[in-house]
């Protein structure tokens, strides 16, 4: 009887309802039917308790800070830059869409977001210049797996309220998973093209003067990113106190370097922040209260015990967790499987003397590779609906992009100390 809520949960949000309501519906339903031990309005309290929390408000600066800077130009300073350093490569625009993404990831932190940017803007150039309309939007949606891996991205400070682990640990153990995503795709597009014909979309390499010119021109752009993490390293400010300055200097730099920012894009910024921190939150709030369950009745406790049953080898529960998580991610929510599934997963991880932060890289991207795969994978979805492309024809572009990425993972999960150099320089 204790594990009907999971049940119900999964009943709920396969039958279209939200996950954040599916989520606070099925612990109601729990403290009011099957454990009266706990008042309802103290379930209610949990609820509203959830939202004091100053790590929060990283969430909708760092939303703010994505949605400043597409509308400032740094967005086409970065792709500019993309295309100077890999367009004269073998299918060019594709190596550019891969790149691109790489250097979003420290701008929007959304694979989502990213998605459906690039899908605006380089899937008609990549149609324009002979690519497939499946094929452009296969490696789009594949290469927006990255920008949430490449900090600040929001899923690494969720996972970090959720492990209680610290956010500048999980941004710098994030580049370099990051960076093996970006050439196992970049490889990966090279075979394709090849196979394909595809053509640069430069005549030939960039010279050294060249590249120094875009270098300098995107300078702005490019040095946001790492400003945070030294900001975090250094002490200067909080993730919170990052993401305002984010916004800040995002700000300052669309206005009087680029200027490209106006005063009419205050309203569609402060909407999609709004949209975005508000869909974000719920969902948090409502695991809070799940989580209140959860450990009310030792499901954690009881699922590691079960286990490590299995296997007290961590090599051989990493694996058999990521054919869990791979699974999952084909049929949940990113989003709603990293705040389900990591207050479970964890305690199970560290017994057996995982790092958290590596396996917090571990799931984030097992989620992102989820968002891709079918049938229910959201940048999926935002890609295809943004291009018109036909799902199916979708699903047949994809694949290899995914074995790219799952291959990727493999390296990811079984050598730790590429993922935790950086956090251990911390």
């Amino acid at each position: 009887m204790a594990y009907i809520p999971v049940i119900l949960v999964f009943l709920l949000y396969f039958s279209g309802i939200p996950i954040a309501f599916a989520l606070f519906g099925a612990s109601i339903f729990y403290f009011t039917f099957f454990d009266a031990g706990m008042p309802p309005d103290l379930v209610l309290q949990q609820f509203i308790t959830a939202t004091a929390s100053f790590p929060l408000l990283a969430i909708p600066f760092f939303v703010m800070a994505g949605s400043v800077m597409n509308y400032s130009g740094i967005s086409k300073k970065l792709m500019q830059m993309a295309e100077v350093l890999t367009g004269h490569m073998t299918g060019g625009m594709a190596q550019v869409n891969v790149l691109l993404s790489t250097m979003m990831g420290g701008v929007s932190g959304s694979a989502n977001a990213d998605a459906a940017m690039q899908s605006k803007i380089l899937v008609p150039q990549m149609v324009k210049r002979g690519y497939s309309a499946s094929f452009s939007s296969a490696i789009t949606a594949a290469s927006s797996a990255i920008s949430p891996v490449i900090p600040p991205g929001i899923t690494m400070i969720i996972y970090a309220l959720i492990a209680q682990v610290s956010v500048g640990e999980m941004f710098a153990a994030g580049y370099v998973p990051g960076m093996i995503m970006a050439v196992s795709l970049m490889v990966t597009v090279t075979i394709i093209s090849k196979k394909r014909n595809y053509k640069p979309s430069r005549d030939k390499r960039a010279n050294s003067k060249e590249i120094l010119l875009q270098f300098v021109d995107s300078s702005w752009s490019l040095m946001l990113p790492f400003g945070i993490i030294l900001g975090l390293r250094f002490g200067i400010f909080t993730p919170t106190e990052a993401g305002a300055m984010a916004v800040l200097a995002s700000a300052l730099i669309g206005i009087f370097i680029y200027k490209e920012l106006t005063f009419a894009h205050i309203k569609p910024i402060l909407l999609d922040t709004i949209y975005g921190t508000g869909t974000v939150v719920l969902i948090i709030v409502s695991a809070s209260v799940f989580g209140y369950y959860l450990n009310w009745e030792r499901i954690p406790q009881l699922l590691t015990e079960q286990l490590l049953l299995m296997t007290d080898n961590k090599w051989v529960m990493l694996g058999v967790l990521n054919v869990f998580l791979l699974c999952i991610g084909m049929f949940l929510e990113g989003g709603a499987a990293l705040i389900i599934l990591a207050p479970l997963l964890v305690p199970v991880v560290v017994q057996l003397g995982v790092d958290p932060v590596h396996f917090g890289m571990i799931i984030i991207v097992n989620i992102m590779i989820g968002g891709v795969t079918p049938p229910f994978g959201s940048m999926m979805f935002t890609t295809c609906s943004v291009t018109k492309v036909p799902v199916g024809d979708f699903v047949k572009e994809i694949w290899p992009f995914i074995i790219a990425l799952i291959f990727s993972l493999l390296v990811i999960t079984y050598f730790p100390s590429l993922v935790l150099f950086l956090p251990n320089l911390m």
